[in-house]
């Protein structure tokens, strides 16, 4: 006759329930008393829609092109559009009249497809495209959905906390460890210009 392994009925390790663990009235005015007891705490939720949520700098919402006196920084360098992993960048770049410097005659950004990941952030030499806190947008069409030149830039002091973010992320000991001077760090010519 084989043994059959575990708790058999009749084994003494086998759990006796009484009248009240078996009508399971304990076990309900525990619960209920949990949640009494839970119901005048503070709330620890936010009412979204009514209320919307402060956010701050480190924080990656869609993507947008930083504009300095009307005008992009962006030089049309194509490494954002490159460094994008789903491929919702695309740009068509065009130079200005005087030949010195190139500008994107059209810049678009999929909407659907980003995935919010900074990497365009991250390669753009200009600090021209940054992630903004904006996160809340929906589309009734798919064509809503990509963004133009229109709808992306943003002038500098909008995304200036961002900006600051950056820069101390790039660089924790800016300012502090050693005088920076900025002469030393032009990187386009025209910056080159205004001096």
């Amino acid at each position: 006759m084989a043994v059959e392994q575990g708790i058999t009925k009749g084994d003494k390790k086998e759990r006796k329930l009484t009248l009240s663990g078996k009508l399971y009235i304990p076990e309900v005015l525990k619960g209920m008393m949990f949640s009494l007891k839970h119901m005048f705490r503070p709330k620890v939720t936010i009412g979204y829609p009514e209320k919307p949520i402060e956010l701050g700098p480190e924080f990656r919402g869609r993507p947008v092109l930083v504009a300095e006196k009307g005008t992009e920084r962006c030089v049309a360098c194509g490494l954002c559009a490159r460094a994008c992993p789903p491929l919702a960048i695309s740009m068509q770049a065009s130079e200005t009249e005087d030949q010195k410097e190139r500008f994107p005659e059209r810049f678009e950004i999929d909407m659907l497809r980003c995935i919010y990941c900074g990497f365009c952030e991250e390669v753009c030499p200009e600090e021209a495209i940054v992630m903004s806190p904006e996160y809340d947008y929906n589309f009734q069409d798919r064509k809503d959905a990509v963004y133009g030149k229109d709808k992306l830039l943003k002038e500098k002091e909008e995304v200036q906390p961002r900006l600051d973010f950056l820069a101390k992320k790039r660089n924790p000991n800016f300012g502090e460890v050693y005088n920076f001077d900025p002469k030393n760090n032009i990187h386009t010519l025209r910056n080159r210009d205004e001096q």
